[in-house]
């Protein structure tokens, strides 16, 4: 494989991959999430329970649907003193769901205090990452509970934790959430566009890289390549 490296055609493929890699780090880069010096520390899916309830009745919530939510945590400041935090969630399967929660210092405290809280804001981040890491990990034992309160007036959400003790169920903590605005929502909607439609393009480019090098050392390769149905070939052995 370094003989390959060193070549000509080895030395093009690197710069290749690096250009690609250049424009994936500027596409992150224009996500609406980062603005005021905020950036991404979690990003992944989680299974959450998506239950809808009526803003005037206090009655229990129906049972909800399981769908894979996005969730990408984001901090302002270092690591070990962050200034403010910021979960959004969004769906794949719907791209007008977008909630967030947002804590500085100070309103953590509120928080800290109504659910009797023993951590402080530095480990609040850490503390939620390991909380939707055990619903990833542990869904039936660890269940992340998404109750969205709709009426005319707002579109408030809560986010329960809660573990199942087979006996009972636990609620460990609760995130209040707001549903984005709608023009905010429209700047990720056209960010996630815009990103899929860049990715896509690149992913074309090497692969028309790909065709002309093989054209060029192995025609017929090519040819059985081209007559291949997708996904079979290479990975029967």
């Amino acid at each position: 494989m370094s003989a390959m490296a060193s070549t000509p055609n080895g030395r093009a493929d690197e710069t290749v991959l690096s250009h690609i890699d250049q424009m994936m780090s500027s596409i992150e880069e224009m996500d609406p999430s980062l603005a005021d010096d905020f950036r991404v520390i979690y990003d992944r899916e989680c299974p959450f329970e998506l239950r809808v309830q009526d803003a005037a009745s206090d009655g229990p919530q129906q049972v909800g649907t399981l769908e894979a939510i996005k969730v990408k945590m984001l901090i302002q400041g270092e690591d070990a003193g962050p200034t403010g935090i910021r979960i959004e969630l969004s769906s794949e399967s719907d791209l007008f769901f977008h909630y967030h929660h947002t804590l500085d210092e100070v309103g953590f405290q509120a928080v800290q205090e109504q659910q009797k809280l023993m951590v402080e804001f530095p480990e609040y981040p850490n503390v939620l990452i390991r909380m939707l890491n055990s619903c990833i990990k542990e869904p039936h034992s660890h269940l992340a509970v998404f109750v969205m309160q709709h009426n005319a007036e707002e579109r408030a959400a809560r986010l329960d934790f809660i573990q199942n003790m087979e006996y009972k169920f636990v609620e460990l903590m609760s995130c209040q959430y707001e549903h984005t605005a709608d023009e905010a929502v429209q700047q990720h909607i056209s960010y996630r566009y815009n990103a899929m439609k860049s990715r896509l393009s690149l992913v074309q480019t090497r692969l028309q890289e790909v065709n002309n090098l093989v054209r060029l050392k192995n025609p017929s390769l090519l040819l059985q390549l081209q007559k291949a149905p997708a996904g079979t070939g290479m990975g029967r052995r």
